[in-house]
C-alpha cells in the first residue's frame, strides 16, 4: 500500500479526462446497474477497500494546491 504523494502522469490525465464521459453513457445504457451507488461492493468487494484505503492515505498534486 502506497503512502505520501502519488507520483503525477500527464498521459493518464489526459485519457481520463478525454475518454470518461462517452463510455460511461455507452456502459450505463447497456449494463443494468452500471454507475449505481454501492455497485462496486457487490461486483468486488476486495477492490473496493483497496481503493477507499488508498484514496485516504495518499494525494496528489491538484491537492497540495486546493
Amino acid at each position: 500500500m502506497k503512502f505520501g504523494m502519488r507520483k503525477p502522469s500527464l498521459k493518464r490525465s489526459l485519457k481520463a479526462a478525454t475518454t470518461g464521459k462517452a463510455k460511461r453513457a455507452i456502459k450505463k445504457a447497456v449494463i443494468p446497474g452500471y454507475g449505481q451507488k454501492g455497485a462496486g461492493w457487490i461486483k468486488d468487494p476486495q477492490k473496493v477497500a483497496y481503493n477507499k484505503i488508498y484514496n485516504k492515505t495518499t494525494f496528489g498534486i491538484k491537492d497540495i494546491f486546493k
